[in-house]
């Protein structure tokens, strides 16, 4: 796993809290996103489609930090679009740092290089570096040429200034296991810390549709990956049991309130990745009135081929609480490759309903 030791002693010590105060729903990672404007327009994303009135809307310092005090979470993921385009982002970053919390920064890296000196090394600090894929398949992927080069180069940087840099990979359609093989080899070479790998989800807004895997292909995809990876030593960013998963050895539900979302509109319900289901005003309202019992890819077709690990690290984890000596199993031995796939649940949503018994109809008794 490609994390340190002192940032997983926080994460235990914090669940391991939860656990003790009886909590059933408790965040693990704050998706925090100040702002959606971007400069690039991604295939497969579906955070671009706003006006521009939307697309110039910020959080401000205090809205942001008040979010991090809410959540209590220990980890602050900061997404967006293109979060080094906001110009309070080092205050932000600062204020989120100096309250103990780990904090990853996705970027596409294309402005880090003229931000980097507003940034100091920190152990709590992680440039996390969007690459989908090798140069050909990212500058496909971002709608633009020479992407990759520049943010291999800006990971080249950061890595020698003393910054903790990791990769984010996304997985689209028509990616095969050698080439993916080949990009994680890729990353070792660079000396990043670690790698989070997933494939994409289908939003909704997104431009083009047909770039995302179905789960049945994900899962065999992942299985050829990690065949292909026994003794090549990737650093991969996840939990055991989450890759696990992901080789379709695990049947999980959804875990969406691991990942809760703060941006301009407020706390999304229920994830990241579904932006049309309201928003509540605070995490506490998130937490105590959102229908969670409505989502999941066996509650939702919205939800139907969702792998993402905003939604099921979380799961991961806990039944890596729930059973450590599996954990400790998968993580020494690997995701199995080979064999039967876990049971897929049943979608209710394509069960068809019983029909309804119709009222009787009342006789009366004839003298």
């Amino acid at each position: 796993m490609g994390v340190p030791l002192r940032q997983q002693f926080t994460v235990a010590k914090y669940l391991l809290q939860q656990k003790l105060k009886g909590n059933r729903r408790y965040p693990l990672v704050l998706m925090l996103e100040p702002l959606f404007r971007c400069n690039l327009a991604c295939a497969g994303c579906g955070k671009i489609d706003y006006p521009d009135e939307i697309l110039n809307r910020r959080l401000s310092v205090e809205e942001a930090l008040q979010s991090v005090d809410e959540c209590g979470a220990p980890i602050v993921s900061i997404a967006g679009g293109e979060p080094l385009l906001h110009k309070e982002l080092p205050q932000i970053v600062e204020g989120i740092i100096a309250r103990g919390k780990y904090v990853y920064l996705c970027t596409n890296a294309l402005l880090l290089k003229k931000r980097i000196d507003d940034y100091q090394p920190s152990p709590y600090l992680t440039f996390s570096i969007h690459l989908d894929g090798n140069r050909d398949r990212h500058d496909a992927s971002v709608c633009q040429k020479g992407v990759f080069d520049r943010a291999v180069e800006a990971i080249e940087m950061a890595i020698s200034r003393g910054f903790r840099v990791t990769v984010n990979c996304t997985l689209f359609q028509g990616e095969g296991a050698g080439e993916i093989a080949e990009f994680l080899d890729h990353c070792n070479r660079l000396g990043v810390e670690g790698t989070t790998i997933a494939p994409g989800f289908s939003y909704e807004h997104a431009p083009k549709q047909d770039i995302f895997i179905k789960m049945r292909e994900s899962k065999q995809l992942f299985r050829d990956v990690f065949k292909l990876g026994r003794g090549r030593k990737w650093k991969l960013n996840h939990s055991s049991l989450y890759l696990d998963f992901l080789a379709g050895n695990q049947s999980y539900n959804c875990t969406p309130w691991g990942n809760p979302t703060r941006n301009v509109f407020g706390w999304q319900k229920p994830c990241y990745l579904l932006v049309d289901e309201g928003y509540a005003p605070s995490f506490k309202a998130l937490m105590e009135e959102t229908p969670w019992d409505k989502y999941g890819n066996n509650k939702n077709p919205k939800c139907a081929n969702c792998m993402a690990h905003c939604g099921y690290e979380a799961s991961a984890v806990e039944d890596s609480l729930r059973n450590p000596l599996k954990a400790a199993w998968v993580s020494l031995l690997g995701p199995r490759t080979t064999g039967p796939m876990a049971e897929e649940p049943v979608p209710e949503y394509e069960i068809p309903a019983a029909p309804k018994a119709r009222p009787a109809i009342p006789i009366k008794a004839v003298d």
